[in-house]
């Protein structure tokens, strides 16, 4: 039975259509694995139980009443979700003390499009602060450790969702990505993870107070164990939300390539603005080694037509804008102090937050003329290549680090850098709008999971999940750590 732990949801589905086993049974085994697995790994930091139960009673009482072929896709199949969503009789604090009694009277719109596919939830997963760190920990919940090491980080913000799948707590997660969010859990944890093309899934139901309109560059999207649940998640998160749905129907175009032979790859390994660790580069330009041998058409030299280090500040100026629009008056009134202090040509960290949370209009404007820029570069670029291969962080999972954020760095092949360096690897796809989706491409030395990206173009997000898939059928995807197997 150890195995049925790390099946993907269809393979579940499967099973609970065929009626190899029912929903309660299939319940009870992932709340088991929890109680015995999860104290050590604390990615699970509130469970529905009851709720879960309630659900996977309703749905076998369906599955005997009704053909198969007329139940959903996920039909009795358990998942869990990050923290950060809204889902009815549980609290939502994004990690923040001031919301630990922040309770859900109803269900946000993704819980309701899972729900409405058959899935139901046995818990909710954990977060960082605000969720803004490459670490899930907080005040409320402690921290979450990776499946692979519990001394080093799963990845945040949607560490304790790549946890719990990694740990076989559930076949399904869903995550939300503004600098990384889904994709660096899901390469610290070895699993699968998609950013979808900005605007493809609505945000409604992502929120701690209801009613905020949609942010700039952030997400919400899938994780997983296999290509095939991403896709499938995908397709039930996807479509525009209440408001919108009124108006207009969202219609991605299929992955329609067959096979590796048909896919043009550029391979971006590494680069002088965030270097990345010899494990991570080597591991990418052999996934273009073997992208070759397969008969794709590859390139280690081809790059959009943009210089790199103008769409990295302008990433960080729209994402920094983003992050501290929250701000009150009186934080709004601190950061115009410190900016006024700044001088001329500081580009740190703090200086780069301090101005985006004091930016006029007029400049955000400007900084999104020249986002449109780099959105057309990106568009000429995928008109003659399909999917660029590039990291997603420059190492494997790190040792917890719960310092200030100014007092952390990153040991990158001996060389101490910037904790938030990597930001560029994830801002290539963020403030570009573009899909992205992490993969699994096996262990590093050190016996840790690497993940690389696989970009491609807008609404293309079909064709990034499928690219995967082909790799999988090559090389293999999702690993199970020995711990849990």
């Amino acid at each position: 039975m150890t195995t049925l732990a790390y099946e993907s949801g269809l393979q579940l589905r499967k099973r609970l259509a065929t009626g190899d086993l029912s929903a309660v049974e299939l319940l009870d085994y992932f709340l088991a694995r929890v109680a015995r697995f999860n104290p050590e790994l604390n990615a699970i930091i509130e469970l529905q139980e009851d709720e879960a139960r309630a659900q996977a009673i309703a749905c076998d009482k369906a599955q005997a009443s009704q053909s198969a072929q007329s139940l959903p896709p996920f039909h009795g199949v358990p998942m869990t979700i990050k923290e950060s969503y809204v889902l009815a009789g549980t609290v939502t604090t994004w990690g923040l003390e001031r919301f630990r009694l922040n309770q859900s009277k109803h269900d946000g719109l993704i819980v309701q499009r899972f729900k409405a596919a058959g899935a139901h939830f046995l818990g909710k997963t954990n977060v960082p602060v605000d969720l803004a760190d490459f670490q899930s920990y907080n005040p409320i919940y402690g921290a979450t450790g990776n499946p692979w090491d519990v001394t080093r980080t799963p990845g945040g913000s949607s560490g304790g969702s790549a946890a719990a799948l990694a740990a076989g707590f559930s076949a399904l997660e869903a995550g939300s990505d503004i600098g990384g969010s889904i994709r660096n859990p899901a390469h610290f944890c070895g699993v699968y993870g998609h950013k979808p093309t900005y605007g493809v899934v609505p945000m409604q139901g992502h929120e701690l107070l209801s009613g905020l309109p949609e942010g700039d560059l952030s997400v919400c999207g899938p994780l997983a164990r296999s290509a095939g649940d991403l896709s499938l998640a995908l397709s039930i998160m996807a479509g525009p939300g209440q408001r919108l749905g009124k108006g207009w129907q969202l219609a991605l175009k299929p992955a329609v390539k067959q096979a590796l032979s048909d896919i043009k790859v550029v391979v971006w390994a590494t680069d002088d603005l965030a270097p990345v660790s010899s494990a991570v580069s080597s591991r990418a330009l052999a996934i273009g080694a073997e992208l070759a041998a397969a008969g794709a058409e590859v390139s280690f030299t081809a790059r959009p037509d943009f210089d790199p280090a103008k769409a990295h500040e302008n990433y960080q100026t729209l994402l920094n804008s983003a992050m501290t629009a929250g701000l009150d008056a009186e934080g709004v009134a601190r950061m115009q102090r410190r900016a006024d202090n700044l001088a001329d040509g500081d580009q740190s960290r703090e200086a780069l937050i301090t101005r985006a949370a004091v930016l006029s209009h007029r400049d955000w404007i400007r900084a999104n003329g020249q986002r449109e820029k780099i959105r057309a570069a990106w568009d000429d670029f995928f008109d003659t290549w399909d999917i660029v291969v590039c990291p997603q962080m420059a190492t494997t999972a790190f040792v917890h680090d719960h310092q200030p954020f100014g007092q952390r760095t990153l040991a990158i092949d001996g060389v101490e850098r910037g904790y938030f360096e990597q930001l560029f690897w994830a801002g290539l796809a963020v403030n570009a709008y573009l899909p992205s989706t992490v993969f699994p491409t096996g262990l590093a030395s050190d016996g840790l999971p690497i993940g690389l990206q696989a970009l491609g173009g807008p609404f293309c997000d079909y064709e990034t999940i499928g690219f995967t898939a082909l790799l999988a059928e090559r090389l293999g995807g999702f690993q199970a750590p020995s711990h849990y197997r």
